[in-house]
């Protein structure tokens, strides 16, 4: 059996900030009613974590939830206990209206890190990005300009973007120009 490898398998780019490819990153969407006490105990199980709020993550390091929608969370875990973590959530949530599902192999997630990492990202989604609209813990969907994508800050100069897989590539080199240097616009 081969092994699995991530999307672009750990590219990078440095420019006014530094764009990677993570690598490997477990996930798992969870539908359901996000009030639901077996279902927040499922996410608390898997994760540590508490149900987020709307457009909220509990995120550290490769483990957390993001709030997708009113009825959606994304679940991040090693990506090597993403079956066992699928299974016992599963397992919980057998007796409600709920669908829990690895994404894991679907997805790629980057990361944008560095003083100028709001601006790289400001450049290819249509969201306000300033300090006092978008901060660590926050949760966008969104356009990544002609694709759909999500994103959240770790801390104040770091993004985490996470897209389809297929398309990586696109996204990749979306944000490899947007962060070339000399690309400084000072918007925020």
């Amino acid at each position: 059996m081969s092994e699995p490898i991530s999307a672009l398998n750990h590219t990078s780019y440095e420019g006014i900030a530094k764009v990677e490819e993570c690598g490997l990153q477990g996930m798992i969407t969870l539908r359901g009613d996000l009030s639901d006490k077996v279902l927040a105990k499922a996410v608390k199980d898997a994760t540590g974590q508490k149900v987020p709020g709307q457009r909220e993550v509990l995120v550290s390091g490769d483990t957390g939830v993001c709030w997708m929608s009113t009825d959606e969370l994304l679940i991040l875990v090693p990506y090597a206990e993403v079956g066992a973590k699928l299974a016992a959530m599963t397992n919980a949530l057998s007796g409600i209206h709920a669908l829990a599902v690895n994404v894991s192999d679907a997805r790629a997630v980057f990361r944008i890190t560095g003083p100028c990492a709001r601006e790289v990202l400001g450049k290819v989604a249509p969201v306000d990005l300033s300090s006092e609209a978008f901060q660590p813990g926050q949760i966008r969907r969104s356009r990544l300009a002609q694709v759909a994508g999500a994103f959240w800050m770790d801390d104040a100069e770091t993004f985490r973007v996470v897209c389809f897989r297929s398309a990586a590539d696109y996204v990749f080199k979306l944000l490899k120009a947007a962060a070339q240097s000399g690309s400084e616009v000072g918007v925020y």
